[in-house]
């Protein structure tokens, strides 16, 4: 946080912007995680431990430096751990014992066996416009397209949402998830611990995040200085509901890819090696995320 401070203070967005593509990219990764991952290798897309690069056939090149990240270390406690009062049938039950450092690294920082082709993001709204539209609904949300709220594309308020109609099928996807945005990060009952564009750029936020997710292309925000007042534990709460927020839409949007766990090797094996995967000829196209 302090190092994004930093750059934002400098002038330089694009630090911000390298840290939300990174949300999309790694949903299912930590934000320490994902943000880790930013600083130290800004256009990594598919990354893996050295284990499963070499299920997959693939080595890591020599002299490559990998990628430090923190993974939980699951495991039985020991009875003599328990509190007192804990009942022993509680005792064998698997827990979170500890974070660890380890390592992961990117695609491009290895070699050996292709990969068999990853699921392509085409860029369409169409079916994603769909798919959030349905998300909307599900969330009890009344949508509604009115000329009314011109020159404003959307507006968001109590339980209800307005869109300009006439907008392009992207263009409507990302205001219909800035929209959403507002509602899901309660920015009605946040408005007097905000301002407008504090509310205003986490929601745009949002919507960059789901959009580089989706592979729509969107604008970004250069007022990204003016969300914490140079406060990083302010800073990082606000990432943090946006990487939540921004996570649990892409969910949706994407409900029907498949997602399986990679099996540990050993009970004491960190759980940071997962992956989405798809079957393609009997092959398994791998993008590693924890």
């Amino acid at each position: 946080m302090q190092y994004l401070i930093e750059q934002l203070e400098a002038g330089h967005s694009e630090t911000l912007t390298a840290f939300l593509r990174a949300m999309a990219i790694f949903r299912e990764y930590s934000f320490g995680n994902s943000m880790a991952i930013a600083r130290q290798k800004p256009d990594a897309r598919n990354v893996a431990g050295m284990w499963t690069w070499n299920q997959l056939g693939r080595r890591v090149k020599r002299g490559e430096k990998g990628i430090a990240i923190l993974a939980p270390v699951i495991g039985k406690r020991s009875k003599h751990a328990q509190d007192a009062s804990t009942e022993d049938t509680d005792a064998d039950k698997h827990a979170l014992l500890r974070f660890r450092r380890v390592y992961v690294w990117a695609e491009d920082q290895t070699h050996g066996q292709p990969l068999p082709d990853l699921e392509q993001i085409t860029g369409e709204a169409g079916t994603y416009l769909d798919r959030m539209r349905k998300y909307v609904h599900a969330q009890g949300i009344e949508l509604e397209y009115t000329e009314s709220i011109a020159p404003a594309l959307g507006a968001a308020f109590g339980n209800s949402i307005r869109i300009l109609p006439g907008q392009s099928e992207a263009e409507e996807l990302t205001t219909l998830i800035h929209e959403t945005a507002h509602l899901a990060m309660k920015h009605t009952e946040r408005r007097t611990e905000t301002t407008k564009t504090v509310r205003e750029t986490e929601a745009e936020a949002v919507a960059f995040v789901v959009a580089q997710g989706i592979g729509i292309n969107a604008a970004q925000s250069a007022s990204y200085i003016q969300l914490y007042h140079g406060n990083a534990a302010l800073l990082m709460e606000i990432l943090e509901l946006v990487q939540q927020t921004a996570a649990k839409i892409l969910s949706a949007l994407k409900a029907d890819e498949q997602v399986s766990q990679e099996a540990p090797e050993t009970t004491e094996k960190p759980a940071h090696e997962y992956k989405r995967a798809r079957r393609s000829h009997n092959q398994t196209a791998t993008r590693v995320a924890a």
